[in-house]
């Protein structure tokens, strides 16, 4: 998962770059990356960490123009390299920059493509990379000296024919503009929002709408499904759909864990579906148990806390805050090697025992994924003094790899591939298992906005809404995120960075 912004204005937008970035920080903590245009020139700064550790006043101060692109990024596949961090760039034809939130499902077959029949060389392992070489050809392909708004569309027309995944994009060209589309399917995230000042209208795109907020931009609308808009340098604004058959199927793990809760994508409240998923959890605990004994419900820092508040209120038990999250811990389901996700686990989060003393509590998740994370959360709960610990998620059991951008594991090390609730609930050693039913977890997010009628669920029920997907990829991706494959790519990391560093 990554983080994008966009912004044409009217000023200098390298600082307000900065700001989006760190709003999106919780898509991405690997990399950071800021180009912007000024006249016919391109400034970049990029590098591996966090947005506040790779800005510094004097990278600021070189990143001048009117407009620009930024992005943050968490690697899908392992590599964890400053090489790999965007935008990317190439020069011919016209000079693009380009970021992308997703991951393109034949991102191998296109690099062999783009060197055999285009002559383009790929030189990471970066699907993005691909992405921008396929678009720079397709431009290539118009063979005009100057383009314009129809000649981008042609061309996100081509990307669309020969992509395939999930791509949430915002690139630049040289001197022209700013240009955003979305996949067919509109899998990843894309707002629009627009900001009035004496000069004139800014203009700008990214993943959330929170971003927009803190910039005094108003959301406009969400870029659709296969759509493409072009914002010129002088902000004329243009948009075209250029795929064949769009059809709206975006990411429902967007509104489970990703987006933030004071976001709003594809015309739904992040924060309102929490809730919703919350009544929905709290309706199927008082179907099951109407009887319940629980004394207290306590949320897993920070995503659940909206649903778990909501499960409370309704079955009319106490919420409490019972465990204290230190914020400068990375998310443990995407780092290599068990032993130190278990140790990641108690340096994240820690119990104030009382809350826990004698009781019997109920912990709330938005998901379960590995279950390393909610195994050594119960054992805390128990070790605080917990009398019966229950474990509640507020998404179904997560049984499948997703391939559209989301870095969970091959399908082995997920703790509900191939077991039952039965045996779930044993091997995290809970007392009691709750997960939410699919069809309320669907319900919770539509209802925000009733005119989409599919999303993709595919970490849940293994149906892929691309139709590309066989055992075959599966296996593949497996092999890229293994713990195994992990363990290889930091060790070549390392090597890597002990040989930069000579």
């Amino acid at each position: 998962m990554c983080g994008i912004a966009g912004i044409v204005s009217n000023e200098n937008v390298n600082q307000e770059l900065y700001e989006a970035l760190t709003v999106l920080q919780h898509r991405g903590q690997d990399a950071a990356g800021i180009v912007t245009c000024e006249g016919d020139r391109f400034h970049m700064r990029k590098d591996g960490g966090l947005v506040r550790d790779v800005f510094h006043t004097r990278h600021m101060r070189g990143l001048t123009g009117c407009m620009g692109i930024a992005h943050v990024r968490y690697p899908t596949a392992g590599c964890i390299s400053s090489a790999e961090a965007q935008p990317f760039y190439v020069n011919s034809p016209y000079g693009i920059a380009l970021a992308h939130n997703g991951n393109l499902t034949n991102a191998p077959a296109l690099k062999h493509d783009l060197f055999v029949e285009d002559q383009r060389h790929i030189n990471t392992e970066s699907d993005s990379e691909v992405l921008l070489n396929v678009f720079a050809h397709e431009l290539q392909e118009i063979g005009k000296l100057r383009i314009d708004a129809e000649d981008v569309f042609k061309a996100v027309a081509g990307v669309h024919r020969r992509c395939r995944g999930a791509y949430a994009v915002v690139a630049m060209v040289t001197g022209f503009g700013i240009i955003a589309f979305r996949d067919p399917f509109g899998i990843r995230p894309l707002v629009y929002g627009e900001r009035f000042t004496d000069q004139g209208v800014d203009c700008m795109v990214a993943s959330e709408s929170v971003a927009l907020d803190v910039l005094g931009f108003k959301l406009v609308r969400d870029i659709m499904p296969g759509e493409a808009i072009v914002i010129e340098k002088n902000g004329t604004l243009h948009s075209k759909q250029c795929a064949k058959n769009p059809v709206y199927s975006p990411c429902i793990f967007e509104f489970v864990y990703f987006a933030r809760p004071d976001s709003k994508i594809d015309d739904i409240s992040v924060y309102k579906a929490r809730m919703r998923m919350g009544d929905k959890l709290a309706d199927k605990i008082m179907r099951e148990r109407p009887g319940h004994d629980i004394d207290v419900v306590i949320p897993i820092p920070d995503t659940s806390r909206t649903a778990a508040l909501q499960l409370a209120t309704r079955i009319g038990v106490k919420y409490r805050e019972g465990f204290i999250k230190n914020r400068y811990i990375g998310r443990t389901f995407i780092m290599p090697g068990q032993q130190l996700r278990e140790k990641s686990v108690r340096q994240k989060l820690n119990a104030i025992d009382l809350e826990f003393m004698g009781k019997n509590v109920l912990l709330v998740d938005d998901s379960i994924v590995r279950g390393t994370t909610s195994m050594q959360i119960i054992q805390m709960a128990r070790d605080a003094g917990a009398k019966q610990v229950y474990f509640a998620s507020a998404s179904p059991p997560v049984r499948y790899p997703n391939v559209y951008g989301i870095d969970m594991p091959a399908a082995d090390e997920l703790i509900a591939h191939r077991r039952s609730e039965g045996e779930i609930q044993r091997e995290l050693g809970c007392d009691w298992l709750i997960y939410q039913d699919l069809p309320d977890l669907i319900e919770s997010v539509q209802r925000g906005n009733p005119t989409i009628t599919r999303f993709d669920t595919s970490c849940f029920n293994n149906e892929y809404v691309t139709g590309d997907i066989n055992q075959d990829y599966l296996d593949f991706i497996g092999e890229l995120r293994s713990d195994v494959a992990k363990a290889a790519w930091e060790d070549d990391s390392t090597v890597l960075d002990m040989h930069n560093a000579g």
